[in-house]
């Protein structure tokens, strides 16, 4: 799975944040969540028109994120 088929950025959405397939929830709205301790199935039934591979992307977007990411 490749996020980025996944996750969108469109400048007048949401600020140009990351979000989910063009929809209005960002990739940071789902890591909050899980942040927050919600598991993934308790996501999927909060939001149903997410899936399983949405939620992967974004973490895997995190991940590519602080992969590249650069210290000073």
């Amino acid at each position: 799975m490749d996020y980025r088929e996944i996750i969108t950025i469109e400048p007048g959405k949401r600020s140009g944040q990351p979000c989910i397939r063009g929809m209005r929830i960002t990739v940071y709205d789902v890591l909050s969540y899980l942040a927050a301790g919600m598991t993934m199935e308790e996501i999927l039934d909060d939001f149903p028109f997410l899936t399983r591979e949405d939620i992967l992307a974004c973490l895997a977007y995190a991940a590519e994120a602080e992969r590249t990411r650069l210290v000073a």
